[in-house]
């Protein structure tokens, strides 16, 4: 069985990061271990939520594996709150990475031409070196222009600049690229795929729903790496992602009083495996 280590924040209440990405992972067959780097008591979407930090953990909890001669297959890292906790990541790559191993970065931090409070074009910096020590990114495109130092181009893109927007991406040090939230097609959201290794891009555009849910893109990120642990391909991995994602959606709304603060992806699980199998 592949043994892989999740490294961002957990909520109590609520489908993102650690409740999101420890079920699916584990779920498509995968030993998942976590490194939790905040506790909070719901995501941050609730009113007067609760957190603590758990960076001074980290270190700890890497030197106790060192010591057990603890491996892993991949490395998967979500929301990461500082400068600090990218410093440790750095330095747990080096340790628990190498060859034959993924080291994939979901560089969470904007979104809709924003960053998330408390960030700064700094941390962006300090996050695209980070992304430099990855094997696969997998940034929207707010956090992609953020990456590679550029104006954020709202809905005014075509396909030519999301192909320069990849290569400048690739150019960070990632061999392969994963840019989510493509909509240069009308009514169609894309995820587009790139191996700069081979020079080829992978697109897979599916329906656009019109409603917003927290978590879909950690949802999107845990399925897109499990399938990859797996040995799936990078066209194979993004479209079981997107899939993944948007029956989730549509599962969620098809009760009429859905709760509202994520989506019901534990009722898609048996359609991923399905597919996982064949």
């Amino acid at each position: 069985m592949k043994r892989i280590v999740t490294v961002q924040d957990i909520s109590c209440v609520g489908k993102c990061s650690l409740t999101v990405a420890l079920p699916i992972i584990s779920a498509m067959g995968i030993e998942t271990g976590i490194i939790p780097t905040a506790v909070l008591s719901t995501h941050t979407a609730f009113k007067g939520f609760t957190f603590h930090d758990l960076t001074d953990e980290i270190q700890k909890i890497t030197d106790h594996w060192k010591a057990e001669k603890i491996a892993f297959d991949g490395i998967y890292t979500g929301y990461l709150g500082s400068f600090q906790q990218l410093d440790l990541m750095s330095a747990f790559f080096k340790e628990f990475g190498g060859a034959g191993k993924t080291v994939f970065v979901d560089p969470c931090m904007a979104d809709n031409g924003k960053l998330y409070p408390g960030f700064t074009t700094d941390f962006a910096v300090a996050m695209a070196k980070l992304c430099g020590q990855a094997d696969i990114i997998a940034p929207n495109i707010t956090e992609a222009c953020l990456l590679v130092g550029q104006p954020y181009p709202g809905d005014e893109y075509d396909e030519a600049y999301i192909a320069d927007l990849l290569k400048k991406l690739a150019a960070l040090g990632a061999k392969k690229v994963i840019l989510k939230g493509v909509n240069y097609r009308k009514d169609r959201c894309g995820v587009l795929a790139y191996d700069s290794d081979t020079g080829v891009t992978e697109e897979y555009f599916h329906e656009l729903i019109p409603v917003k849910f927290h978590g879909t893109g950690d949802i999107f990120a845990s399925v897109a790496f499990g399938a990859l642990t797996l040995g799936k391909s990078l066209k194979e991995a993004i479209r079981l992602a997107a899939d993944f994602t948007v029956l989730s959606i549509k599962k969620t709304m098809e009760h009429e009083n859905h709760n509202w603060y994520g989506v019901d992806f534990e009722a898609a699980f048996p359609e991923l495996l399905k597919k996982l199998s064949q």
